[in-house]
């Protein structure tokens, strides 16, 4: 099993991070808000200070988090997590965000040796909480391999989309479809 950091435990990768300490791997987990960190070890996951404690010593850190600015802000920015990686870490980051952050959260990474792949997900919280999710992965081939089997214990689908990036590609293309059938339906109904 595996060492895993796990930062993002809203509604989304509270129930990720359940799954990959219910399969067995040691996992450590953070997020900013305490309901959340609560929420998570009374589930019996270890929870760490911070995004910095969280990843020492983890072998793959993975980020569920709600917009660009906060992976931009976690791994280049202020949370600078990215200089506390050693070479041969991967990350995966499963949240919803610009292909062009992933693109450059990735450029920053392999700079220092550190794997990168984008794998949103679709399929709600229901999908979160079953371990059902559909993860639309950019990267590496090698790296997703990697990645794989940390991914089936969240997810049941895994599609590899192209290099990094192209997994917030094909997340968004289906937000737009799922936006146009539901304008469609409503159209329909009214």
């Amino acid at each position: 099993m595996m060492k895993i950091a796990f930062i993002g435990l809203g509604n989304m990768g509270g129930p990720m991070a359940h799954n990959l300490h219910k399969a067995g791997h040691e996992v450590r987990a953070f997020d900013l808000s305490q309901p959340a960190r609560d929420k998570l070890a009374t589930d019996g996951v270890p929870i760490a200070a911070d995004a910095k404690a969280a990843v020492q010593g983890a072998e793959v850190v993975i980020s569920m988090l709600p917009a660009s600015q906060h992976v931009d802000g976690l791994f280049l920015g202020a949370g600078d997590l990215l200089a506390q990686l050693p070479a041969g870490t991967l990350v995966i980051d499963c949240s919803t965000i610009a292909a062009a952050t992933s693109r450059k959260v990735a450029e920053a990474a392999k700079v220092k040796g550190v794997a990168f792949i984008d794998a949103p997900v679709s399929g709600g919280t229901g999908g979160a909480i079953a371990g059902t999710l559909t993860f639309m992965v950019g990267g590496d081939a090698a790296d997703l391999e990697r990645a794989r089997p940390i991914l089936e214990k969240m997810g049941a689908n895994i599609f590899h989309a192209g290099s990094v990036g192209a997994g917030q590609t094909a997340k968004i293309c289906n937000n737009m479809l799922l936006g146009i059938l539901m304008a469609g339906t409503s159209e329909a109904i009214a």
